[in-house]
């Protein structure tokens, strides 16, 4: 938006300050002027210090336009990069929602503070203020209760016209790329009886058909006869047939090459016959994050058009246990041709995912990326802030680890060494679906390996401690993350 920004009727304004540059500058510098040196007050009275996350609220009383100014920090200024953006921005939102604001606008961070392009700098602010604005109400009879969140409008201010172009340029990338993580976290965030395999797969076709992907959809028995036993396992104690979910993106390019995304999509896992105690399962309608981080980034893949072809492949599954379900020391067959040996019925998701990406490579895939909340072995060697990976590929490994640097999202790379793989050795079958204890997130990668064909690059990514958060912190809210949409998004522009 090209106007003064202390002429902006609005709720709030929020400007950003470093905390080793503790002086008004730019647009703080003209806002203290306005507001008769308060700021630079406030700074010599130690009650701004300019550490990330920390927020000042002064009232105006009418001597700009805004009711309201909210200084936000970010920060040492060597220290900040484009994450810094998106995290004060989310910061900034919050304080704003607390005071009831409903129209907000902002100061665009100098780009050259941070060494990145300014319509980089404006889709990180984006990114971060529309996901910190999200909530999951749509299941709330009182919506009055959460009036606070409902933010209206955000509005980017700059006042030099020459940049208005790449400003509005990030911020209809920030959109794309927050729309698309919110809609995944709408998807984990809802419960299992809504949300079954095939609701799943209706949500896929709804995406397919506003964002121009081609789709296909195999259902319950389609899957065992293109025999993948192994996936139809998992779901057949269940009432909610298994649903295997392969949407295409075409880039029109010749020869160009394919990149599959491969996600889990447990819609509920009960753990099956190994059943799980009954503390906290509740929250296993989350196991459907994987799938859900690939049907956002292929939401993201069909509005920015790579020229590189994308298949985003989706294993929807209810894991239940019945009469029909399966028990430990079954065996069955995948689509690779391996036997595997049923130890633990809620070491699931590797069946799934065995077969899906044995699917993608079939498909005719260069390239597979599979994600998944996989083992509770990941929280306990990575906690919450990181994700797990392992590949086969090292420039793959790198690739990954900087698309998750460019998106905030942190990955850390586990061994792959062969050793590991006689964890896996069957006495009966050509394998066992766990390892057992030691190395569980490991074992539970190279499992989804030994189904990859052998000149297929392929990177597992475990998101098992960073698809859900138990707290509120900036722009990541109570609730599913949508970790992994805008990684996968910029992987795939990294083959272009």
């Amino acid at each position: 938006m090209n106007e003064d920004f202390t002429k902006v009727n609005c709720d709030c304004i929020l400007s950003y300050i470093f905390s080793d540059k503790l002086k008004p500058t730019g647009t703080l510098k003209i806002l203290d002027q306005y507001l008769e040196n308060i700021v630079s007050q406030l700074i010599g009275e130690g009650e701004i210090k300019g550490k990330l996350g920390e927020t000042t609220i002064i009232h105006t009383y009418g001597k700009i336009g805004a009711k309201k100014v909210i200084i936000v920090g970010m920060g040492e200024k060597e220290k900040c990069n484009l994450e810094t953006i998106r995290l004060a921005a989310g910061y900034g939102i919050r304080t704003a929602q607390k005071i009831n604001a409903r129209i907000i606008a902002t100061e665009v961070p100098n780009s050259s503070d941070i060494a990145a392009s300014l319509e980089l700098v404006a889709q990180a602010i984006t990114e971060g203020s529309l996901l910190a604005n999200y909530k999951f109400t749509k299941l709330k009879t009182k919506k009055n209760s959460y009036s606070n969140y409902a933010i209206e409008k955000l509005l980017l201010i700059e006042n030099e016209p020459a940049k208005i172009e790449k400003i509005n340029s990030g911020i209809e990338i920030g959109c794309i790329y927050a729309w698309a993580v919110n809609m995944a976290r709408d998807l984990v965030n809802s419960p299992a009886n809504q949300l079954t395999p095939s609701a799943f797969a209706d949500k896929a076709k709804e995406v397919a058909v506003q964002y121009g992907l081609d789709i296909d959809i195999l259902s319950g028995e389609k899957i065992k006869e293109e025999k993948m036993e192994l996936m139809y396992s998992v779901g057949q104690g269940s009432e909610h047939p298994p649903q295997l979910i392969t949407l295409k993106y075409n880039s029109g390019k010749e020869n160009a090459n394919t990149i599959a995304l491969v996600g889990k999509g447990l819609t509920f896992d009960s753990g099956g016959i190994s059943l799980k105690p009954a503390e906290r399962m509740h929250e296993m309608k989350n196991d459907m994050a994987g799938g859900a981080a690939v049907l956002g980034a292929m939401q993201v893949i069909a509005q920015l058009k790579p020229q590189v072809n994308v298949l985003g492949i989706i294993g929807a599954v209810e894991n239940m246990p019945s009469g029909k379900a399966t028990k430990p020391g079954d065996v069955y067959k995948g689509l690779a041709g391996k036997t595997v040996e049923i130890i633990n019925t809620d070491a699931e998701g590797r069946l799934v995912l065995a077969d899906a990406v044995a699917y993608a490579c079939k498909l005719g895939a260069s390239t597979v990326i599979d994600i998944a909340t996989l083992t509770g072995a990941c929280l306990i060697a990575l906690g919450k802030n990181y994700s797990a990976l392992i590949g086969n590929d090292e420039k793959l490994i790198k690739q990954v680890i900087q698309a998750g640097k460019n998106s905030g999202e942190k990955f850390w790379c586990l061994p792959n060494d062969e050793e590991f793989k006689e964890l896996l050795k069957s006495d009966i079958a050509d394998l066992k679906n766990t390892g057992g204890r030691y190395a569980g997130t490991i074992t539970g990668g190279l499992f989804i390996g030994e189904f990859i064909s052998p000149q297929v690059s392929w990177v597992h990514l475990d998101i098992a401690g960073t698809a859900w958060t138990e707290k509120d912190k900036s722009y990541l809210v109570k609730g599913a993350t949508g970790f992994g949409v805008r990684t996968l998004a910029n992987l795939v522009k990294t083959f272009e």
